[in-house]
């Protein structure tokens, strides 16, 4: 077994891992325990990494090798490398020549890394001479880097993971953090069992797991985010609790900002906001880190806040984050251990292209487009007479020029926009109106790999070499632990290769602007070449690395910027050589409260609060939110692959306050129409308490992929963002997807199907993208794989299942139901069956044998689903079924009389174990003491939440609401039982 240090690819923690691999397959993964961002931890999603590469998944959803259509509409058919990228190149060159440059666009990834990144944006800025290069990395955090860079001067978080230790009140806000950023949660988790006395404000419109470790939870209205800002400062000001020496030092602005404050009382902030006045001073006085009645004059305890997209998300967020910052300059939370504004990176490295200008605004180095100086010094860089000022388009105006004609060529990699952007009707009218769209890919499965004329097939991770930046500034190497697969290359490399056929056309003759190796086994030389020019760019930026080297960061690990020339000089020559490598970089930024601004001062921005763009109103009532699951990441295209990840949230659905459910007359389960201005869904309701009055939350990872179906006039459902808004803050280009005005109508759909089956580890994921092909034929359905959950140390004991739900106004065709039948197994001879036409009514279902049991191996129940409440359960808990015969045939939803009770183990909550609620349920029945007591008698006993610990808050949720016992008589069995 060989052993190889590389990092996480899912969020912007950056966690280190080490790879497990025989030959070219990867066997495991466990937390690198040398990383400084992680120490050996990992979520459920990095803990499953090496499943989602075992070769079954690979063979099913890789793309490897390239494909071509020759039509559209076609299926895609295989075309060597060196015509694919032959082909690109003449159809690039001749839309440049026909139309202009800004003819053709290029989108592309915070999952790239930071080689692939550089390489793109001199690709399209210096080769072709366009702007139009954008990232999702716009959908996750231009307002972040707009935000720093209103008020602080430059795109450069000021904090470290390390200041959660040091921090006496965290201030979190618009970010789910026990599931977007689960191992930076656990440092949080640390921080308040070793200092109780720290304080946890909470900020969101949902009760979300992270509000469950609050002190102060403020259920705040969406999109109020300025106004409770603009209210805490209000207060500050009042209480005398501003740093008014730090002010008068450090800062400008404050007087506009002050006069701008003075109206947003605490009343009018408690009406906005939705919280009330005392939940507002506590607010205020617990970040400004002085004590009740305490002076201006009081010592000062460190506020850390950490935000993500409910801030960036919006049309205001731009002016959200500055709000946020404005709170840490008026009281000094800055520049000092435990303190200062932290936006967390909701990509693997969203900061490492924010570090190559990977922006239709930016240029290398955090230089600005519209700074001729800056686009002088790049191009002096690069080697080309200049780079072109007008400035590019960004995401959602980059496909909004697709649509409208105005850009016909689109390149795009590593991301999937037929489901992340808003507004998914003109997003694929883009794909459709192009007139050649490149999709540069490591799965097949994507929604928007159906759109392209050419794919282009990439590594992934466990592949690639290069770089990435977290959110704290460090840099990590990626390394490969296997081969490429099948004829798969690295992005950067598909970037050179077309690159070079590409400048032979635009400037023949000329040399090379992209001299960087990409032939077989130089892949390590080239991607180091990259990353030293990239390096060199920094040189006196305020993000220089030119103390680092490649060799450097394979021999000490992981460093944080700035780290400029000379710094590698200076570590202590005494030091214990046995000692781990003395970080290099700097942890902290603005300690002497200096500014990368022209007069060194940090600037107050006074942005008055504005609306949601598209506020509640009759025709729309409620306020749709969107936002992560534990277990999932942004499309699924990886963690998709796995049927264990969908064990904690299996189905798609829309969560609802019960009281708004209770006035529509509306049951658990039931079908509704979520419908905005621009489109709708259909999608089961569920009730939560967690979302307030005429709220609503929809996951935003249910693409087309999972949820889609056909809508009154035949279009194909689009998934969630079907229903988002386009629009985006005028500064950070960022759109609303956070936040959309919706209406949630009961939907008439009275024929209902529910087929799922075992299927082979080979074939399952197959299957259910076939069955996926099948849901537009329908007015409602959802597709998604799921396992029987077994232990993740017992890979060998997990099986592979597919479901499928559907329902429409009648019955569907017998040729479908027959082909849905014949991919999940269910059209063999001793399949058993029931049939009614005339009723719509049918089952089909097939048993097996596995040692002395009768397994139920695969069912479809059409028109009458109601035994779904046991015959599901009896599936997938691998039930025995022998007792049952016929009697499975039998209409109706109850269990034939006399048969063996059927009793559901419930969900999942630990993965790792597959610990599910109702044993948790049923051991907290038992438990005495503290919540700390019991929840360690629970992971005592169960042990959920000693593995990868992602469970834990949802665990500690649990422990609170069951609530303790009654201490126990010493005599009686309980007490001696505990």
């Amino acid at each position: 077994m060989t052993q190889t240090q590389s990092t996480c690819p899912y969020c912007g923690v950056g966690c280190g891992v080490i790879i497990e691999s025989t030959g070219p397959q990867i066997t495991g993964v466990r937390g690198d325990p040398t990383h400084p961002a992680n120490f050996g931890r990992l979520c459920t999603k990095g803990s499953t990494l090496h499943l989602t590469a075992a070769s079954p998944v690979t063979l099913q959803t890789r793309l490897l090798t390239p494909q071509h259509r020759p039509q559209r509409g076609d299926e895609p058919q295989p075309i060597a490398w060196e015509a694919a990228l032959d082909t690109a190149a003449q159809k690039f060159a001749d839309t440049i020549a026909r139309h202009g440059p800004d003819a053709v666009g290029f989108y592309v990834s915070g999952q790239l890394l930071t080689e692939d990144y550089y390489v793109f944006n001199k690709l399209a800025k210096g080769l072709v001479g366009t702007n139009n290069i954008d990232t999702n990395s716009r959908l996750c955090m231009s307002s972040a880097v707009a935000g720093y860079k209103t008020t602080l001067g430059a795109d450069a978080p000021p904090t470290c993971y390390d200041d959660v230790q040091h921090a006496q009140c965290l201030f979190i806000v618009g970010s789910n953090t026990a599931w977007a950023h689960p191992i930076l949660f656990r440092r949080i988790e640390d921080a308040k069992a070793a200092n109780p006395g720290m304080k946890i404000i909470v900020a969101d419109p949902r009760r979300t797991e992270t509000a469950g470790l609050a002190d102060l939870f403020l259920p705040i209205q969406p999109g109020s985010d300025v106004m409770l800002f603009h209210g805490m400062l209000h207060l500050m000001l009042w209480e005398g609790w501003v740093d008014s020496a730090y002010i008068a030092a450090h800062t400008t602005g404050f007087d506009a900002l002050k006069a701008l404050v003075r109206d947003c009382t605490p009343a009018r902030v408690a009406e906005v906001c939705g919280i009330s006045e005392a939940d507002l001073a506590t607010a205020a006085r617990w970040f400004a880190g002085v004590g009740a009645g305490a002076s201006a004059g009081a010592a000062r305890q460190p506020t850390l806040s950490l935000y993500c997209q409910g801030l960036n998300q919006s049309t205001s967020g731009t002016a959200k984050n500055a709000a946020l910052i404005n709170l840490h300059l008026a009281t000094g939370q800055i520049g000092r251990p435990g303190a200062g504004p932290f936006s967390l990176t909701g990509q693997p490295n969203a900061m490492g292209g924010r570090e190559v200008g990977g922006l239709a605004n930016l240029l290398s180095a955090h230089r600005d487009l519209a700074n001729p100086q800056h686009r002088a010094e790049v191009a002096a860089l690069w080697g080309v007479p200049e780079v072109p000022g007008t400035p590019g388009k960004t995401a959602v105006e980059m496909f909004q020029a697709a649509a409208d004609g105005e850009i016909r060529a689109l390149w795009i990699a590593c991301t999937n926009p037929a489901q992340s952007l808003p507004d998914q009707a003109t997003v694929r009218r883009a794909l459709e109106r192009a007139e050649f769209v490149v999709v540069q890919e490591a799965f097949a499965t994507t929604a928007t790999a159906q759109y392209a004329d050419l794919l282009l097939p990439a590594t992934t991770w466990g592949e690639k070499t290069g770089t990435v930046t977290n959110s704290e500034r460090r840099i990590s190497r990626v390394r490969p632990a296997v081969p490429a697969p099948g004829d798969t290359r690295h992005d950067w490399a598909i970037a050179v290769q077309f690159a070079h056929r590409l400048e032979a056309r635009l400037r023949p003759g000329r040399p090379t602007l992209f001299p960087y190796a990409t032939g077989d086994g130089e892949a390590e030389r080239g991607a180091e070449a990259v990353w030293n020019e990239h390096r060199e760019s920094t040189r006196g930026r305020d993000l220089d690395i030119t103390g680092l080297s490649w060799a450097l960061l394979d021999a000490q690990g992981p460093q944080q910027w700035p780290c400029p020339a000379g710094t590698a000089d200076n570590t202590d020559a005494d030091a214990d050589p046995s000692a781990p490598p003395r970080p290099l970089g700097k942890a902290r930024l603005y300690e002497d409260g200096v500014f990368p601004t022209a007069d060194g001062r940090a600037r107050f921005a006074a942005n008055a609060w504005q609306p949601v763009a598209e506020p509640r109103q009759a025709r729309y009532p409620f306020s749709l939110t969107t936002g992560r699951l534990r277990d999932q990441w942004h499309g699924m295209s990886r963690t998709g692959t796995l049927g264990r990840l969908f064990g904690h949230v299996a189905e798609p659905s829309v969560q609802m306050h019960p009281q708004d459910m209770a006035r529509r007359q509306l049951a658990e389960g039931d079908l509704v129409h979520v419908t905005s201005a621009r489109g709708a869904v259909v999608v089961p309701v569920q009730g939560s308490t967690d979302v307030g009055l005429s709220q609503a939350f929809i996951a935003m990872h249910w693409g087309s992929e999972y949820l889609s179906g056909q809508s009154s006039t035949g279009t194909p459902l689009a998934g969630v963002n079907a229903l988002t808004t386009p629009a985006f803050c005028p500064t950070s280009k960022q759109p609303e997807l956070k936040h959309t005005a919706v209406k949630i109508l009961k939907a008439e759909l009275p024929w209902r199907l529910l087929a799922m089956a075992w299927l082979p580890a080979d074939s399952a994921l197959a299957a259910r993208e076939a069955l996926a092909a099948l849901m537009p034929a329908l007015p409602f359905a959802s597709c998604v794989p799921f396992s029987n959950n077994a232990p993740l140390a017992g890979p060998q004991r997990e099986r592979h299942g597919v479901l499928l739900r559907a329902a429409g106004h009648e019955p569907a065709p017998d040729a479908l139901i027959e082909r849905i039948e014949a991919l999940l197994g269910l059209d063999t001879p001793d399949t058993l069956r029931y049939a009614d036409r005339r009723q719509g009514q049918r089952r089909a279902l097939r048993l097996e044998r596995q040692g002395g049991d009768t397994l139920l191996a695969g069912m479809l129940l059409a028109g009458d689903t109601r035994a779904e409440a046991w015959l599901k359960t009896l599936l997938q808990e691998e039930l025995p079924a022998q007792g049952y015969g016929r009697l499975l045939l039998v209409p109706g939803g109850q269990a034939p009389s006399g048969a063996q009770a059927v009793q559901s183990r419930g969900k999942p909550v630990c993965s790792c174990l597959n610990v599910t609620d109702a044993a948790i349920t049923a051991h907290l029945a038992q438990c005495h003491g503290t919540d700390a007591d019991r929840l360690a008698q629970l992971q005592g006993a169960l042990r959920c939440g000693t593995q990868c610990g992602s469970c834990v808050p949802e665990l500690k949720r649990m422990v609170r609401a069951t609530g303790p016992l009654a201490p126990a008589s010493p005599q009686t069995p309980a007490a001696l039982s505990i």
